[in-house]
């Protein structure tokens, strides 16, 4: 099955030139789309140079690209010996409604299951409405919100949580047991 009709590339290797083109997209879309402000480029900033800097094999990140645009991106962090975060998570406006969208966060949480983690977590924004559909199909559950102003807006930051049940947390029934 073909996502979509362009020629698209998804990477998970890392070239020069991917941090400032990754972290111009979040800030025109953001910008564009929700009124954020420069320190939302500032804080993606900060916190993506350090993924680029130290990414372990238990975290993994997917670019997408076209012609050598980067046109989005999704990361699982590692937060902890069990819990990943799922980090910048974000397709430009023309690549959305594709299926991608679903693809990538269903290959990011196959990924952090396969890698032992037990959780997943995410923090947003409530106005993120289309991504907040897309986490709960995949099973998250929004866990906590907490009115704040940061970015030049009032938001509401969320917390959605999802449980990865390991291959080896399934309960095998044996015949001695029935």
């Amino acid at each position: 099955m073909t996502l979509i009709s362009l020629p698209l590339l998804i990477r998970n290797d890392i070239k020069a030139g991917d941090l400032g083109a990754l972290i111009r997209l979040h800030a025109d879309v953001y910008s564009q789309e929700y009124g954020f402000d420069h320190i939302f480029e500032s804080y993606v900033g900060e916190y993506k140079s350090r993924f680029f800097r130290c990414q372990n094999e238990r975290e993994k990140i997917w670019i997408v690209e076209e012609n050598r645009e980067i046109l989005g991106c999704i990361t699982i962090v590692r937060n902890s010996e069990e819990e990943a975060q799922l980090r910048w998570y974000l397709l430009h406006p023309r690549i959305r409604g594709s299926g991608l969208g679903k693809y990538l966060l269903d290959e990011a949480i196959h990924f952090a299951r396969a890698n032992g983690y037990r959780s997943i977590f995410l923090l947003t924004e409530s106005v993120l409405e289309r991504a907040a559909k897309l986490y709960e199909q995949a099973g998250f559950t929004l866990t906590r919100e907490q009115r704040e102003r940061k970015w030049g807006k009032g938001l509401i930051r969320q917390r959605y949580d999802l449980i990865l049940h390991l291959p080896h947390d399934r309960t095998d029934h044996h015949l001695e047991d029935l």
